[in-house]
């Protein structure tokens, strides 16, 4: 008897010095997400995405997980002055030739732990899925703080070829030549969550 009162006081003494995970929410608005693709010779695109919602859990002050849904309706065009070009490249990017938003109108980021790096960064890892097709991803972002919020900066490169973006890929079609487009995208990413 006097063991099994042992155990629990122990149990109940390291849940209670655990720390507790807390749940911040992603603020969407002033979150920003923007996307870099370019062709292997020539010219570049550069445009927004808007997050649609998000989370993260931290455990003391490490982020042990969290959920990301970027719209991939707001997909939009930043370099282009001419608006009917800007739009014409918007369209593509929706179209099933790329993104096929109509079918896929979300992508999703799982973030299943974090580690710190030497230099004072936090190493991310997750699960990225577009299209429905999942791959694991890892990232490195910078942490700072503005008042109550949390800010995390970071440069997230994925090959889009492996979540069936295949317009222009070298992996799927011979002879592009300079039309041939970059299978990797980079999402520079400010995420703010309070």
């Amino acid at each position: 008897m006097k063991r099994i009162i042992v155990i629990l006081i122990v149990s109940v003494l390291a849940v209670t010095l655990m720390p507790a995970q807390k749940k911040l929410v992603a603020d969407a608005a002033a979150t920003a997400i923007v996307w870099h693709g370019h062709k292997i010779v020539g010219a570049s695109h550069t445009g927004n995405i808007d997050l649609k919602s998000g989370w993260i859990t931290l455990k003391g002050k490490t982020v042990t997980g969290g959920e990301f849904l970027v719209d991939m309706n707001t997909i939009k065009d930043t370099d282009l002055k001419d608006e009917k070009m800007s739009a014409r490249l918007v369209g593509h990017l929706k179209s099933e030739d790329f993104f096929g938003v109509e079918k896929y109108p979300f992508s999703k980021l799982v973030i299943t732990g974090s580690s710190k790096t030497s230099d004072g960064k936090i190493l991310f890892r997750g699960n990225l899925t577009i299209k429905e097709a999942t791959h694991p991803v890892e990232f490195t972002a910078t942490e700072s703080k503005d008042g109550e919020n949390l800010i995390f900066t970071a440069d997230i490169n994925f090959d889009r070829s492996l979540y069936d973006v295949r317009f222009g890929s070298g992996k799927f079609f011979s002879n592009l030549g300079d039309n041939a487009i970059v299978d990797e995208i980079t999402l520079n990413v400010k995420l703010v969550v309070k």
